[in-house]
């Protein structure tokens, strides 16, 4: 039971079929997003090829929230995805999806006080389009002008829609990130991953993206990083995988290999040592899981030792002192809880995918255990402190 106001920091929309194209430049769309009909269906194309990432990217009709949640706890019985994904809802059947109002009324209902609304299909396009940077920056520039026009990058200290950014073009991230920061943004959002350039990829923390992270270290503004399409497919290449992501149809080899796009990218953070040259930076890490939190900590305690002079601050240090973690509800949360304190955990249900929470409220189940000041911050204050902006 919460008798308290709760705020989710992994709440979604699906996209409409404009988002990328109602504000993009029209010169631009072949080399960004268009639709087509291919072979007798509807098929988003991204640079001129068919994007598999989502298989239905129209949306037109949608899993129920929740649907895979036994699935993905491992429940005996429910090994069969496809049978568990059930039958699919017309998308206008749920206005709450794509329209902030509704969303509001079902928030209300759900005792949900305030949500960080991420992408469905757009964290996943960067990698699409990492090739040709003019073109992915156009396309997220008409990206984040519609996510403002229909959900407000702050919508009455509720919803609080992410502003994405790509690191692939310096001057252009210090736009956006000026465009979010005038229109009172809580949090800007990043994919996992390297960064693409014709030279050379680079960490996100390459000193090249300097101009970014000072300012938002100023800002005080939060960093969200989100799992999508990270572009490891040439990792996935190399152990025979194809390397094309497809949301869901994940076969068992990729499940089990061990390299983790959101481990390689906050050990790349920490190795860079990017919070020490900006001290006022917050990350937060939403539905990238847990797993990947111990043994990366293991490491920063092993380089202290191993590498004396390296970094100016203990390592192991920092990173509890900057970085958020919202687990995977099948997750233990209760051991990511005691390894970096409540005070570093975030509650996110992933409401309304089928690998999420039908009921978000519901993840109080997975810390009920806990003194009831560090559920009150796991289910509220963290995420509300980290949609405000803190001064430097």
């Amino acid at each position: 039971m919460v008798d308290f106001p709760v705020f989710d920091a992994d709440n979604h929309y699906y996209e409409p079929k404009d988002a990328f194209t109602r504000h993009l430049d029209p010169s631009m769309q072949k080399r960004a997003m268009q639709w087509a009909t291919v072979g007798g269906k509807e098929r988003l194309l991204v640079g001129g090829s068919v994007n598999r990432f989502i298989p239905n990217p129209s949306f037109d009709r949608v899993s129920k929230p929740g649907a895979l949640a036994d699935f993905f706890r491992a429940k005996a019985g429910v090994g069969d995805m496809r049978a568990a994904f059930g039958e699919l809802e017309p998308i206008d059947q749920r206005p709450e999806y794509r329209d902030r109002a509704a969303r509001l009324r079902v928030m209300d209902e759900q005792g949900l006080e305030a949500c960080i609304v991420l992408p469905t299909l757009g964290v996943a396009m960067e990698s699409a389009l990492e090739h040709d940077p003019v073109a992915l920056t156009a396309a997220f520039r008409a990206f984040n002008r519609w996510l403002e026009e229909d959900w407000g990058f702050n919508f009455e200290q509720r919803i609080y829609a992410a502003p994405y950014i790509t690191l692939v073009d310096v001057a252009w991230a210090v736009e956006e990130l000026e465009y979010a920061i005038e229109r009172d943004a809580g949090v800007v959002l990043i994919r996992p991953g390297s960064v693409f350039g014709f030279e050379r990829r680079r960490t996100p923390g390459d000193p090249a993206h300097n101009a970014f992270w000072a300012r938002l270290n100023e800002a005080g503004i939060t960093l969200a990083i989100h799992g999508g399409d990270a572009g490891y497919g040439a990792y996935e290449q190399l152990w025979g995988l194809s390397g094309e992501t497809e949301s869901f149809r994940i076969p068992p080899l990729k499940r089990l290999l061990s390299a983790s796009p959101i481990q390689d990218t906050m050990a790349s953070l920490m190795a860079d040592r990017l919070f020490e040259r900006f001290p006022n930076l917050r990350v937060a890490t939403i539905e990238t899981g847990s797993g990947w939190v111990a043994p990366l900590l293991s490491k920063l305690r092993s380089l202290k030792v191993q590498l004396p002079g390296v970094f100016g601050a203990d390592p192991h240090e920092l990173f509890l002192e900057h970085v958020w973690i919202s687990p995977f509800f099948e997750d233990n949360v209760m051991k990511l809880v005691e390894r970096i304190g409540a005070d570093r955990v975030l509650f996110g249900s992933d409401y309304p995918h089928a690998e999420g929470l039908a009921d978000p409220v519901s993840f109080v189940k997975e810390i009920d255990s806990l003194p009831d000041a560090d559920i009150h911050k796991i289910m509220h204050d963290n995420i509300r402190g980290l949609v405000t902006p803190r001064s430097g």
